[in-house]
């Protein structure tokens, strides 16, 4: 079976995503024909890739660049799949050509209604709440578009910090790379989990992206909202240790009403609000390679250190040790003369 997958192109759309998707099914059919015994009915390529434009001519990616295109929105047979990549935004964190993304919004959405999956890499996001896709939907976009996606899309769930998110039929993900996760993620659902690792292993990606909580500066979602802005404040400087009833409490709130606020505008609850406040601390101190875990557990409010391990673990996808790895050697990267 062949899996039709058309990438959108539009007026600043970013080369390297549209390129790269393709290339990375093509990789996934190399290699599978280097599979020993290929499952059965993969003889051929497994995925069928289009680029698609409004009107099937070229478009100038966001440095002015062609990017040629296979056909138009009319002349595509109906895909299964349709990918929305990252683009150039102007000033106000909107796309450059507003009247192509508003035609692509509603070509996405009759696609979607007709039965497609859809997704969403980086900006791509943005593309999918035009088309009304994300509305009660839990997604993610980059870290930096979080608050663009949540106010022009309020009916959508944007869950922040998460490299990728997938709801029903409708995928997003972070960052203009992200590209690799959202094909990794649909190889994986079309062609199986061994696959998928051995075309991310031949394309020398990560299959298990990042948490985006490593990369965004800390305390950003928060810096938008007066509520916020306060409960960090408490949670950070007050009292690292405090409980959801007690950050209500210091807050004026009832614990209900604290849980419906965050639920609308973080989409976490007040446990896991606090729980991303004492890790965003931890990472801070974690940055000096002489901090001992077991005392930035205790000034991040966290009596014992391996329920701060745990709760750091799920947070970043990565134990304390491993964090500190990373950033050491990424701080140490970032510092090398050129």
């Amino acid at each position: 079976m062949t899996v039709r997958i058309a990438i959108i192109a539009l007026e600043g759309s970013l080369h390297s995503s549209i390129s790269g998707l393709s290339d990375m099914f093509w990789i996934t059919h190399q290699a599978m024909q280097n599979q020993p015994e290929q499952p059965a009915g993969t003889a051929g390529n497994l995925f069928e890739v289009q680029i698609v434009s409004a009107d099937g001519a070229s478009v100038r990616d966001a440095q002015g660049r062609m990017i040629t295109v296979d056909c138009a929105f009319a002349d595509v047979d109906q895909p299964d799949i349709v990918i929305a990549t990252g683009m150039a935004l102007g000033a106000d964190r909107l796309p450059v050509h507003m009247p192509g993304f508003v035609r692509a919004a509603g070509w996405i959405r009759q696609q979607y209604e007709r039965g497609a999956r859809v997704a969403g890499a980086c900006a791509g996001a943005l593309l999918l709440g035009e088309a009304g896709l994300l509305n009660g939907k839990h997604c993610t976009t980059t870290w930096w578009l979080f608050h663009t996606l949540q106010q022009r899309y309020p009916a959508a769930k944007p869950v922040w910090g998460k490299a990728m998110e997938e709801d029903g039929r409708v995928l997003t993900t972070g960052g203009p790379l992200s590209w690799v996760g959202v094909a990794l993620q649909i190889i994986r659902r079309e062609a199986g989990g061994d696959i998928a690792k051995l075309t991310a292993d031949m394309a020398v990606a990560d299959s298990q992206p990042l948490s985006q909580q490593v990369y965004a500066p800390p305390g950003f979602v928060n810096t938008r909202h007066p509520l916020l802005m306060r409960a960090e404040e408490i949670i950070r400087y007050r009292n690292p240790a405090i409980t959801a009833e007690m950050l209500a409490a210091a807050l004026h709130t009832t614990e209900r009403t604290l849980q419906r606020r965050l639920k609308a505008l973080t989409q976490e609850t007040p446990k896991a609000f606090i729980t991303r406040v004492r890790i965003e601390s931890a990472c801070v101190l974690l940055a000096n390679p002489q901090a001992n875990i077991r005392e930035v557990a205790a000034e991040c409010g966290y009596k014992e250190d391996t329920a701060f391990r745990k709760a750091f673990s799920q947070t970043l996808g990565m134990t304390p040790v491993q964090y500190r790895k990373w950033i050491t050697e990424r701080n140490a990267e970032t510092r090398k003369p050129v």
